[in-house]
């Protein structure tokens, strides 16, 4: 295997590893804090983080480019994980883990559709719906399945919408920046973006929710280690496997997920999600095999 694609799984890994883990920070947080400052204050303390990292000044190469990083920051920043969160008010947890992880599928399509060079085999297919299904199974539980469309819709929406940054974040590896300065920027037009959102939602400045240290501690997690480094290795992962091989790992956070919920909140596991784990596993192995 070539050194760089290796790299590119390994970087993948540690990412769907990190991002499986969100949940727990994001459910102490949402005790203090309303959705959209989570997720502006988290991007933030990316933003600030990657500057820290390569302050140098992001190189002007024309308005081309500058749209594709604003785009990119829309869709992968702001509106990705604000429709996430609104369809989570309108359809159950479960109902939207199934349908955003048809995000793979979105980026194949679209990929194609846009004259992508990334090839697509019946394998890939294959393998997303046996993951889908495990994911189905995992979710689902047991509990009866509904049917909310107007929650269930915007979920499908954000999944469609995670397929465009995944197709930007490729673009924008085609340029040659450097990776952190690259996602630096990115940032910088979704925290844009959440803005008027911000101003619009009521967000108080209660300076007291900041005297927590579980509330300190789960924002640095989310917005060093969920935002800051883990867009960095997505977007190298994109970079040096493609968008299609690198959607797949979507499959896996649900898995991890379920592991962490396992062991940090003692949530039991049945039959049901242990056959819907190795769907998910075998399904993923399928469609990297392509």
């Amino acid at each position: 295997m070539n050194k760089g694609i290796s790299s590119g799984h390994y970087t993948a890994i540690i990412t769907v590893l990190i991002w499986g883990t969100t949940f727990i920070s994001t459910k102490v947080l949402l005790e203090s804090f309303l959705p959209i400052e989570i997720l502006f204050l988290r991007f933030v303390l990316g933003y600030v983080a990657l500057f820290l990292i390569n302050p140098h000044p992001f190189s002007w190469k024309g308005l081309k480019e500058e749209i594709t990083f604003a785009l990119a920051g829309i869709s992968g920043i702001c509106l990705y994980y604000l429709l996430e969160n609104v369809a989570l008010t309108f359809t159950s947890a479960s109902n939207v883990g199934v349908i955003v992880s048809t995000a793979p599928f979105f980026t194949a399509v679209l990929g194609k559709a846009t004259g992508s060079k990334e090839r697509i085999t019946a394998k890939f297919y294959i393998g997303f719906l046996l993951a889908l299904a495990g994911i189905l199974l995992i979710s689902l539980n047991g509990n009866e399945v509904s049917i909310n469309p107007k929650g269930d819709l915007l979920a499908l929406l954000a999944a469609f919408i995670w397929a465009i940054y995944s197709l930007l974040s490729k673009k924008i590896g085609a340029y040659g920046y450097n990776i952190i300065q690259a996602t630096r920027r990115i940032f910088l037009y979704g925290i844009a973006a959440m803005l008027p959102i911000l101003l619009l939602s009521g967000a108080a400045l209660d300076a007291e929710r900041f005297h927590s240290a579980d509330n300190i501690l789960n924002l640095l997690y989310l917005g060093l280690g969920a935002s800051a480094l883990c867009f960095v290795t997505w977007n190298y992962t994109v970079a040096k496997l493609g968008a299609v091989k690198t959607s797949i790992y979507i499959f896996l956070v649900p898995v991890i997920t379920l592991i962490f919920s396992t062991i940090f909140l003692s949530e039991p596991i049945s039959a049901m999600m242990l056959s819907g784990t190795a769907l998910v596993l075998i399904g993923s192995a399928i469609s990297k095999r392509q």
